[in-house]
């Protein structure tokens, strides 16, 4: 999983939703400077975060594992 293209990802998904990355964090209990890391490629989300993130963005836990622009076999 490459950090730039999921953070990539997520933020696409959060801007389609309307939400900021205060709103995203809000929702998910971390703080907006957790989701700025994810965004910029600095860091991944928590393992534990996956499900509620994939939810909070209306995509499944696969659409977010396996994000759209991903290389596949």
């Amino acid at each position: 999983m490459n950090k730039e293209r999921l953070g990539d990802f997520i933020g696409s998904e959060r801007k389609n939703l309307g939400l900021t990355q205060r709103d995203l964090a809000a929702r998910l209990h971390v703080t907006d400077k957790a989701v700025s890391k994810w965004e910029r490629g600095l860091s991944y989300p928590a393992v534990t975060l996956l499900d509620p993130l994939a939810s909070t963005l209306d995509v499944t836990l696969l659409d977010l594992i396996a994000f759209p622009g991903q290389v596949s076999n």
